[in-house]
């Protein structure tokens, strides 16, 4: 049986940039196994298979899988099925409840142009912090980094969850960001603690100069070397802003754009 898919780039509004994602349509009759298999033939970040909603009122329900495994919750898939299915609707600004493995998840949707399109979603879980991280030694072996790169301004190694668990990494510079390169003979004892498995390095000197952070996501267990732009580590990362005291105030969702 044909399946219909969609590709599109998301948290960008130019082709080929961004972050790309496939969404099966009609997913329904495929099992576990051939899910996983059509995400490893994609060898995107992440998948999504579109399925019905288990609650009439929901829009939909979704299953996310990297190239080697399922998800329960991810940002950009959220974002760009959000956007596909508005399109799909017929491109009206409305509220769509999408359900992952996390929950339901709250989309408000809304069509820019005839290709571009934006959704805003409300976290099915706050961020909360998973435990204590690694040693800055252990972290910096596995990034291919010093020790003396790790911390700046009141920011510390921290690990937390909006739905994923990411240790996350402040790091002293733009240098100190661009020399980051997994070491996977030493990831597990830097980041596979209780689970975890992804780092999140960031820091404040930025390429951009309207940007706040600059940031890089490697998961190489999750079958992603490295993520351009993820909205799961994102989500999470607002509650490291809250902890170490750098926004007074913030609000748990997530907005970017989709392209078709």
């Amino acid at each position: 049986m044909k399946r219909r898919f969609v590709t599109l780039d998301v948290f960008t509004s130019r082709p080929f940039a961004g972050n790309p994602l496939a969404v099966v349509l009609d997913a329904q009759g495929l099992d576990n196994a051939v899910m996983q298999a059509i995400a490893r033939e994609f060898n995107l970040a992440e998948t999504v298979f579109v399925l019905p909603a288990e609650k009439a009122s929901h829009r939909a329900r979704l299953r996310i899988f990297t190239p080697i495994t399922e998800l329960p919750f991810a940002g950009h898939p959220t974002v760009g099925t959000a956007v596909l299915l508005n399109r799909i609707d017929g491109g009206s600004d409305c509220e769509i409840v999408l359900e992952e493995g996390i929950g339901p998840v709250h989309c408000a949707t809304e069509a820019i142009d005839t290709t571009h399109g934006r959704a805003r979603f409300q976290l099915a879980r706050l961020p909360e912090e998973v435990g204590q991280p690694a040693s800055a030694e252990t972290i910096a072996a596995a990034l291919g980094l010093d020790a003396e790169d790790i911390g700046f301004e009141n920011f510390k190694l921290s690990c937390w969850s909006a739905g994923i668990s990411f240790t996350f990494v402040p790091v002293r510079g733009l240098d100190a960001i661009r020399r980051c390169q997994p070491n996977l003979s030493h990831w597990q004892a830097a980041f596979e603690q209780d689970g975890r498995s992804s780092a999140y390095v960031f820091g404040r000197e930025t390429v951009d100069a309207g940007s706040a952070f600059h940031a890089r996501m490697f998961a190489p267990r999750l079958g992603v070397t490295e993520d351009p732009a993820t909205g799961a580590a994102a989500a999470a990362f607002s509650g490291v802003l809250v902890r170490f005291r750098y926004l007074a105030e913030w609000r748990s969702r997530f907005s970017d754009r989709a392209r078709l």
